[in-house]
């Protein structure tokens, strides 16, 4: 039986919060209590930024680094390609969020986002979204929770992963490209020759890993319509898990004819950004599996509502990720938290070459929830320090007979 005084107490509790902080106290409070783990008490203490520092790496990774006046310490990934470009922008960024509390995480986006005339794109999104997984990973740690917790806690045990099929971690799904005749589909109209090969070559696949093991293949963007068209129809018959980026990802509406003739499941998401983009392949049904990339389509905060818009669809949200820890951390934190999650991409790889610590290990396929506050890693700055330096070259790609441009 309930107390009188026991209801007094908790009014008096419940005036207390309000006037500390109103509304935003109570939302950090109701999402989670903090533990003996946080740093500071967020209820009382102020926390505001005071650096943000971005680092290269000669892969073309890009890292940032936010630091409090608590001692918290917030990291996230940017958009490999265009590397330098994305951290002399963030250092733009900087000029406002130096001096801003860290834990009004969504205010913070929407500052970024709405505090700029031109907006979205490749390079603004992904500032946005390195910046996005920083705050959050503060955010956590100052709870001493890791991000899902903080998103409504865990709708799963453990994540699945594809990547390397591999009986060890029991890893039993992966990802390739269509190829034939030593090259890949770049042409605009592929002949018999060639899709004959692409169906051979897939077909060896599904027959040395048998039905157990979902295979996606990934056409990158790079195959044009009519031969998208072929490849999709000839390897039908062997049912891949997916067919990702068929076509530009731009190319909403051929997407959209092509998911119509076949009943293989289409998936796209890496080249698409913000909200407002991955709105239209849904309301297009242009693809039935989404595949945001944490580190340019918004960060953590616009893929959990990129993945409630897809819920209304009911498609499944399989989380793009090519980089680092950052990546997969924040991705992972997503596929913990939102209730259509499907399975994550290159989620084997333990990344030991920029951490403090491994990750917990990969069992039976899947990935055990990460437990540590904040995105759940430990980045070593020492190690990444070392491996600082000039991001790869970019290079176009040429049709070998005709020297010509293509997609790659």
């Amino acid at each position: 039986m309930q107390h009188e005084n026991d209801k007094v107490n908790r009014r008096t509790w419940l005036r207390s919060v309000i006037a500390a902080g109103g509304l935003a106290a109570l939302d950090s409070v109701f999402t989670t209590t903090p533990t003996n783990a946080a740093q500071i008490d967020p209820r009382k203490d102020n926390i505001k930024v005071t650096k943000l520092e971005t680092f290269i790496l000669k892969n073309s990774w890009v890292f940032v680094k936010i630091s409090t006046d608590a001692g918290i310490v917030g990291w996230g990934e940017m958009l490999k390609d265009d590397a330098k470009a994305c951290a002399a922008g963030a250092q733009e960024v900087a000029r406002y969020l130096v001096g801003q509390d860290p834990l009004r995480v969504v205010y913070q986006w929407q500052a970024i986002h709405r505090g700029a005339f031109y907006r979205g794109g490749p390079i603004k999104s992904a500032i946005l979204s390195g910046i996005d997984q920083a705050l959050w990973d503060i955010k956590g740690k100052a709870y001493g929770v890791p991000v899902y917790k903080l998103l409504g806690g865990p709708t799963r045990d453990r994540i699945r992963v594809y990547g390397r099929v591999d009986p060890k971690t029991g890893v039993n799904a992966m990802k390739v490209g269509p190829r034939g005749l030593k090259r890949g589909p770049y042409k605009y109209v592929e002949g018999p020759k060639f899709v004959a090969e692409v169906v051979e070559n897939f077909k060896a696949l599904r027959e040395k890993y048998g039905p157990g093991v979902d295979i996606g293949i990934d056409f990158h963007g790079a195959v044009q319509p009519p031969t998208a068209m072929l490849l999709v129809k000839a390897l039908e018959p062997y049912q891949p898990f997916f067919y990702e980026e068929v076509v530009q990802a731009l190319n909403v509406d051929v997407m959209a004819e092509i998911a119509k003739k076949t009943h293989i499941p289409l998936a796209t998401g890496e080249r698409i950004f913000l909200k407002w983009g991955f709105r239209e392949i849904l309301e297009k049904r242009a693809a039935s599996i989404l595949q945001p990339d944490v580190c340019y389509a918004g960060g953590i905060t616009e893929l959990r509502l990129i993945a409630g818009m897809a819920e209304a669809y009911y498609a499944p949200i399989a989380p793009h990720n090519p980089q680092g820890p950052c990546s997969l951390a924040a991705s992972l934190q997503i596929a913990a938290s939102i209730p259509n999650f499907l399975i994550q991409e290159r989620g084997d790889n333990e990344h030991e070459d920029l951490l403090a610590k491994p990750m917990p290990p990969v069992k039976d396929g899947h990935r055990p929830l990460l437990t540590d506050p904040g995105l759940g890693i430990t980045i070593d700055e020492d190690k990444l320090r070392a491996q600082v330096g000039e991001p790869r070259e970019y290079r176009p790609a040429f049709d070998e007979d005709d020297g010509s441009v293509v997609d790659w």
